[in-house]
């Protein structure tokens, strides 16, 4: 197993492992044939020789004998005894090369190539004709190499994209469609994968990547202090409103107390607007930031800085949300679930529930993808190693194992061990949050999009213009990046 770690300023071009012994174990079968061959001639030069001689003591072999004209030959004398050649072993065909794929990553770096091994191993034990070379690239490098490799005629012939980029790739033509090669393959079921997830993938009908793992974001909380404030504990099925009066009530504990903290900022924006039922982009491609659904939730969110529900940056004093939280100043945090490890030590008991929507549902779906080149002549190979990578049961026992983020798969006994794992003790909230995924909006121009956006909440969030005022303008400003 051969692995490559890429260094944008001087691409490494990969070389199959071993050809060179390949090479010599081919020469050596090829002499063993050959002395086998000269063996055989020899034998047979030998009878040759015994079948021309005469039995006669004293007969010289170098000349030819003179038969006796007055007696008759003795036939049994003169025949010589036969000699079958010896039967030419069977030969043995050499099993062709396997087929060596490139497969290129950026979340295995560098804390999971072991468990990235142990997964190609598995697979290669059941397709002993495909080896995998892995290449890796740390992630502010990864999409730039990639575009590269791509521009260059050199792409890897599959790799791994965010949700993000995906998007990206998918409209320049640089992945293949999977459709045909799923087609063919009677044992892949798209069933395996949650459909929310599998469908994100997709562009037009078309399935260009399958889903790796994800991660997302819950609403975390404080059971110490909503119990001090006399307040039921949160359920999955709470609404804003629930939220917002719990949060009310915990604020008022005292001094160096919030009721609770969310970013407010492009990635919780658009996934506000989606539990309050607005999205950036209509159907028809036309850009909607600005309607009241979107309206609505910008203003929710700023009001719980500005109502004194969650602190101000001034008050936060540089210590992160992260950090409020384990110091017991937070009743809630909506936070992702990497920070699992981060409060496990914390002083107070806590759990998660699914975050509240208003009119809907909806729950963060950071995602990666797996696709295979549209440029590849080894699509077939490279299939097969994405499809075992993202729904065989040994790779995703090996992800959840090491909290490689988690597989986007159905089977609920995949989960075993990371449900068993406390704290948090509800975490079947974070398969369930896989019901109601909101992807994010993206577009070619997608970081100048999150800059305006983030640029415009901050002024609404200081005063500088109303909720309704930066969203009219962040639709002109979309509309100018789309054109």
């Amino acid at each position: 197993m051969q692995r490559n770690i890429i260094d944008p300023q001087n691409a490494v071009c990969p070389v199959p492992g071993g050809t060179r012994m390949a090479s010599k174990r081919r020469k050596e079968k090829d002499m063993t044939k050959i002395g086998k061959l000269w063996v055989l001639l020899s034998v047979l030069v030998l009878v040759a020789a015994a079948c021309g001689s005469d039995d006669s003591a004293g007969t010289s072999t170098s000349q030819a004998p003179t038969p006796s004209t007055s007696e008759a030959p003795d036939d049994s004398a003169s025949e010589s005894p036969t000699t079958e050649a010896p039967a030419e072993p069977p030969t043995t065909e050499e099993p062709p090369d396997p087929t060596t794929i490139r497969y290129f990553t950026f979340s295995a770096s560098p804390d999971y190539l072991g468990e990235l091994d142990s997964m190609i191993a598995a697979f290669e034990a059941e397709n002993p004709d495909v080896t995998v070379e892995v290449e890796t690239a740390p992630f502010d490098d990864y999409f730039t190499v990639l575009q590269t490799q791509i521009a260059g005629g050199d792409a890897p012939d599959a790799f791994e994209l965010n949700f993000e980029n995906f998007v990206s790739f998918a409209s320049k033509g640089a992945l293949a469609d999977l459709g045909p090669l799923t087609g063919a393959d009677a044992g892949f079921d798209a069933g395996a994968y949650y459909q929310r997830a599998f469908d994100a993938f997709a562009v037009g009908g078309t399935q260009y990547a399958l889903p790796e793992s994800y991660s997302t974001v819950m609403l975390f909380y404080n059971k110490d202090l909503f119990d001090q404030a006399g307040v039921d504990y949160p359920t999955d099925d709470w609404t804003w409103a629930d939220e917002r009066a719990a949060a009310e009530t915990i604020a008022v504990l005292g001094d160096g107390v919030w009721g609770a903290f969310a970013g407010v900022q492009f990635w919780e924006f658009y996934k506000a607007a989606a539990q309050n039922g607005c999205s950036f982009f209509g159907d028809d491609g036309s850009v909607t930031v600005n309607e009241a659904g979107c309206v609505e939730a910008l203003q929710f969110m700023i009001d719980y800085v500005n109502d004194g529900i969650q602190p101000t940056a001034a008050e936060m004093g540089g210590v992160s949300d992260g950090d409020m939280f384990i110091n017991g100043e937070l009743g809630m945090i909506t936070t992702g679930i990497w920070m699992f490890s981060a409060f496990e030590a914390n002083t107070f008991e806590w759990d998660i529930v699914v975050e509240p929507g208003n009119t809907e549902g909806g729950s963060h779906f950071f995602a990666n993808g797996v696709a295979v080149s549209a440029a590849s002549d080894r699509q077939e190979a490279a299939y097969r190693w994405l499809r075992f990578f993202t729904s065989s049961d040994e790779a995703a026992r090996i992800r959840v194992a090491a909290s490689w983020e988690l597989p986007t798969l159905t089977d609920p006994t995949l989960y075993d061990a990371y449900l068993a794992v406390e704290p948090p003790a509800n975490r079947e909230a974070v398969l369930a949050s896989l019901e109601n995924v909101v992807v994010p909006p993206v577009i070619e121009r997608q970081a100048e999009m999150q800059d305006a956006l983030n640029g415009l909440i901050e002024r609404a969030l200081g005063g500088e213009m109303t909720v309704q005022e930066a969203l009219d303008q962040a639709k002109a400003d979309i509309e100018n990046l789309l054109n």
